[in-house]
């Protein structure tokens, strides 16, 4: 792997630093170079707390599937105890990748190349024929030692994170500042009355661009008036309020009149613990490096990033309501569609422009760009969170 001073000059990443006012954002080979992106999955998507999924996708026990994160093969399922876990998707045997789709383990999990078998802990429990034929034991063999290797995870409002590296603080501590934020209006005990819509829950976009350009927009309400017209028209630019999370880790906006206009005089349930003086506020904060997250009154979203390639990211969209009944009964289905056009809707406009920022950066003549020392605090934060990892 190339250092990043062979990609970059590194004057370029330190200047996104200096006050606002004088930096620059990142240079285009974050964005457009083939080896940098080896760098920023080994120093970001490796070393931190990042989203592969809802647990709400593998509802039974025994449910599994495949992920692969910036090439590296995982399998997420959900164990005997109804709990999520994450391995290396990889037979300890010749390294043959186990599962290649979505399945429901009955027992356990077979390799197809030599039919190794593990339980849902990741156990090797059968070995055909390893020493010899109808030796299903080898003295000189341990299987205790050749399990599935487990993915450090956590499982935090539907989402599951993993820490491939096992180097970052514990998820607790990592999520406090912004769990600790939501307290005043989200408390915890009403979080754990989120439910997954099975019917409008979920929708995916393909964006033909890197996966930041997703994040550095979702930090900012600056383009509304332009790329949002629709939702500008009651929510605009000045009805916003910056977030940035200390210690460096989220930023994004809070609308102060979220309020939306759906054709029916049905409303959904809201949570019963959220301030009355405070029901317009709406937050919208991108928790780095890969998950933009959506916290109103009636409804919780969470909008994750599946990096690809340089130019190549998928979307993937998860919308969770109040209980059962609103999330997903027949009462409050026409309501589900409306939202879920809604938020599809925005993602679509903004899908627009993130491509178009792609193509920008194929210009020798970009530096970087300036930023707005008023309207792209929270952007920049987003840059120095990356230019930080960076460099250590």
């Amino acid at each position: 792997m190339k250092k990043l001073s062979q990609i970059v000059d590194l004057k370029k990443i330190k200047v996104v630093n200096k006050n606002i006012d004088k930096a620059h954002g990142l240079p285009n080979e974050c964005y457009t170079n083939p080896d940098y992106l080896s760098i920023e999955r080994k120093k970001i998507f490796e070393n931190k707390w990042v989203v592969i999924g809802v647990g709400s996708s593998l509802p039974n026990i025994g449910d599994a599937k495949p992920f692969d994160l910036l090439g590296i093969p995982l399998i997420i399922l959900r164990d005997k105890n109804n709990k999520i876990r994450v391995f290396h998707n990889v037979c300890s045997h010749r390294g043959f990748k186990i599962l290649q789709e979505k399945c429901k383990i009955k027992n356990v999990i077979r390799c197809p190349y030599h039919s190794w078998s593990y339980d849902m802990s990741g156990k090797l429990i059968a070995t055909p024929h390893i020493g010899g034929m109808n030796k299903h034991n080898c003295n000189k063999f341990s299987k205790s030692q050749s399990g599935l290797k487990e993915v450090r995870s956590h499982v935090w409002l539907d989402l599951i994170f993993v820490n491939l590296n096992n180097n970052e603080i514990n998820f607790e501590k990592y999520i406090k500042p912004l769990s600790d934020r939501w307290k005043k209006f989200w408390p915890i005990k009403d979080r754990d009355l989120i439910v997954y819509s099975k019917d409008y829950g979920y929708f995916n976009l393909n964006a033909k661009c890197n996966w930041k350009f997703a994040i550095e927009n979702y930090c900012e309400s600056y383009h509304l008036p332009w790329v949002h017209p629709g939702l500008n028209s009651y929510s605009k630019i000045d009805d916003h309020y910056h977030i940035q999370g200390l210690p460096n880790r989220f930023a994004g906006q809070g609308t102060m009149v979220y309020n939306p206009r759906f054709k029916s005089n049905l409303k959904f349930p809201t949570f019963p613990n959220w301030p009355k003086d405070q029901e317009h506020i709406a937050e919208y904060v991108a928790l780095f490096p890969n998950v933009m997250l959506g916290i109103h009154k009636d409804h919780f979203y969470a909008y994750w990033l599946e990096p690809v390639n340089n130019e190549y990211t998928k979307e993937h969209m998860e919308i969770f309501y109040v209980g059962n009944e609103a999330a997903n009964s027949k009462k409050f289905k026409s309501l589900r569609k409306q939202n879920f056009e809604l938020w599809k809707g925005v993602q679509s406009e903004d899908l627009n422009i993130i491509e178009g920022m792609q193509d920008g950066r194929k210009s020798p003549s970009y530096n970087g760009g300036n930023f707005s020392p008023v309207m792209d605090n929270p952007t920049h934060h987003f840059h120095k969170w990356v230019a930080n990892n960076l460099m250590k």
